[in-house]
């Protein structure tokens, strides 16, 4: 196998993004990623804090949405966000395009909102990872979202927030990895449900992405690769 263990857990993005979540089903989630070792855990903001302050110590980021999940506030309040997420801890911060101004062709208003949060991110020694839901774009507007993000240096360009109506394709990602910069990676979310599903993506040069099935992803790896299991408790985490 070309692949270790942790070359697979770091890829993975502990997703608590489903608003029926308890606080009960949260903290569980955190202690499934901290137990497998994953790349972050992507949790609702309102929780962000006590996950940092659950990950300290870890090697799992804390991450969390900015301008979620439709993209559609005002780039003060995307600001705003962002500068709560790195007080509260972030380490880095998924934030969602204006998908109406990217459908309008509003490049201007697009580029400086994504500066926003990587201006403030960026001054905090964090990342961004840029969501711009291509469920709902055509590939001029994958394209030029790519380009902006390349010339902003964004951390990652991401397919979807995994609550559009569609998810990743292999087909987006090839693009967007073609068209974005070798200095800004790749994060696939929405419909990577399995081991050789994200095998797969990581062949096409993925390096992070959004996941809810973890512990049956990661558990199959370490049969694979003839690891001992982990046992944790699996939270109630459909939906990404």
């Amino acid at each position: 196998m070309d692949y270790s263990y942790l070359d697979v857990a770091k890829m993975i993005d502990h997703s608590l993004l489903n608003p029926t979540l308890t606080v009960s089903d949260l903290e569980a989630g955190i202690q499934l990623a901290i137990a497998y070792d994953v790349g972050s855990v992507c949790i609702l903001p309102y929780h962000l804090k006590k996950c940092s302050e659950m990950l300290a110590g870890s090697d799992v980021k804390a991450s969390t949405t900015i301008g979620f999940p439709h993209g559609g506030n005002t780039t003060a309040i995307k600001r705003a966000e962002a500068e709560q997420a790195i007080a509260d801890g972030c380490e880095e911060l998924d934030m969602v395009a204006n998908i109406s101004k990217v459908l309008s062709g509003d490049w201007d208003y697009v580029r400086d909102d994504i500066a926003a949060v990587i201006e403030v991110a960026h001054a905090a020694g964090q990342k961004v990872k840029v969501i711009f839901e291509n469920c709902y774009l055509n590939d001029q507007q994958k394209t030029r979202l790519c380009e902006i993000c390349t010339e902003l240096n964004a951390d990652w360009v991401k397919t979807s927030t995994g609550y559009g109506t569609g998810g990743a394709t292999h087909e987006d990602l090839k693009l967007m990895r073609e068209k974005s910069g070798d200095h800004v990676q790749v994060k696939a979310a929405g419909g990577v449900r399995d081991l050789d599903a994200l095998l797969a993506v990581r062949a096409l040069g993925v390096s992070r992405c959004g996941a809810t099935r973890t512990a049956g992803m990661m558990d199959e790896a370490r049969k694979r690769l003839e690891l001992p299991p982990i046992e944790v408790a699996a939270a109630n985490n459909d939906g990404y």
